[in-house]
């Protein structure tokens, strides 16, 4: 074969990959992994974590996932009876039948994936949310939970054991409000800064804003919209050809403070994330597989554990898979997941969390209904830019 003939055959496959949505420095960066045999982490799954549930439970909609200082993890799910109207017909929960109740919303397992705790639902003193969205462990393990319900406008926030603590904001507004200081609209996520004590919220379903609460009594700071703007109250639509919007599309379906004095925000319908300081002046903005519609690319971000935060690990239900990010660059490594319902697989992969030895936790919303764990295997050669299901090794 001439050089002339290689060369037209390797400008085809360039341009396929670029048709596919892929930026030609993605292209180059999984390019270079691939050839150079780079390293970043890797993961498989554990697919014997959680440990079966006790008591004929199941899970709904698995809607948040986070770890606290002892490496438990907590996830928060649905349980209205919407959610389980499929299984009807084999009489779930009508009593004609041992299987199944909806487990209580909030779950805590240790790190062998025993339950250790599980609570929430309605109570005296609070309105619990409609539909139950994000859940944060505060360094003192206070228990943060958002809710995305059409009249959702607040979060709550319970002790270790789930007793309730204080509402933050004013509940049943079902109109957005982007600029009000008192009420939220919808609330996707909530991550906690504890070097500086401060709350971002990814607000969210309703609004499209970032806001910054003191972490202690709730009190309102500060808030921004895309690029720093002062947010509006505005239907927007997205378009992959066209230039993107100056404001947020939404859902804001993450806001992440790193450990440097940045905040990864995800504006999902738009297959972005915007990177700012956290006084809300805007940094820089990244697609990712930006021919993704319906939902967007852009679901979660969780940061790996060295302390330079290298790696992003980003949630994309759409795509049903797991983005590994060089954070410097915030270029694709490579990306492992695939759809389905196996160990491994994925249905709508919602939030992504890590412990404290580098593992990786995803819940899965719509039919995924589940919480897995990724173990962390080190740093290794990354040997493909699209890795599929992360199973373990069959050598001994």
């Amino acid at each position: 074969m001439t050089i002339r003939i290689k060369l037209v055959l390797a400008l085809i496959l360039l341009a396929l990959l670029l048709a596919l949505g892929l930026t030609q420095s993605r292209v180059q960066q999984a390019m270079a992994a691939e050839g150079m045999g780079m390293s970043a982490p890797s993961f498989e799954v554990d697919p014997f974590w959680p440990k079966p549930l006790p008591n004929h439970w199941i899970l709904g909609n698995t809607i948040g996932v986070a770890v606290d200082s002892r490496d438990h993890v907590y996830i928060v799910h649905r349980t209205e009876d919407e959610i389980f109207g499929d299984f009807r017909e084999i009489g779930l929960k009508t009593g004609d039948s041992e299987c199944c109740t909806p487990a209580p919303p909030i779950l805590e397992f240790d790190p062998e994936g025993n339950l250790i705790n599980a609570w929430g639902g309605p109570g005296e003193g609070y309105t619990w949310p409609s539909s139950n969205h994000g859940i944060e462990i505060a360094p003192n393990g206070d228990v943060w939970i958002g809710g995305n319900g059409g009249s959702d406008s607040h979060m709550l926030v319970f002790s270790r054991g789930g007793e309730f603590l204080r509402e933050i904001g004013i509940p049943g507004y079902a109109q957005p409000d982007s600029n009000s200081t008192e009420r939220f609209s919808r609330v996707a996520e909530i991550a906690i800064d504890e070097a500086n004590n401060e709350a971002y919220i990814a607000d969210g379903y309703g609004n499209k804003r970032v806001v910054v609460l003191d972490a202690t009594t709730g009190e309102f700071k500060r808030y921004w919209g895309a690029y720093g703007n002062r947010p509006q109250d505005i239907a927007i639509s997205y378009d992959p050809d066209a230039p993107l919007p100056t404001q947020f599309i939404g859902p804001v379906h993450c806001a992440e403070p790193s450990n440097d004095g940045l905040v990864y925000v995800c504006d999902r319908a738009a297959d972005r994330v915007q990177v700012f300081r956290t006084d809300g002046t805007f940094v820089s903005e990244h697609q990712y597989f930006p021919q993704t519609l319906r939902q967007g690319s852009t679901w979660d971000i969780a940061f790996s554990q060295d302390p330079e935060q290298s790696y992003i690990y980003l949630a994309d239900g759409q795509n049903m898979k797991v983005t590994v990010i060089e954070r410097e660059s915030m270029e694709v490594v490579y990306t492992f997941g695939d759809g389905g319902r196996q160990p491994g697989q994925f249905y709508a992969v919602h939030s992504v969390v890590t412990d404290s030895q580098g593992n990786l936790y995803t819940t899965e919303t719509y039919e995924g209904k589940r919480l897995q764990k990724f173990v962390y295997q080190g740093m290794a050669p990354v040997t493909a830019p699209v890795q599929g299901v992360a199973w373990p090794d069959d050598e001994l």
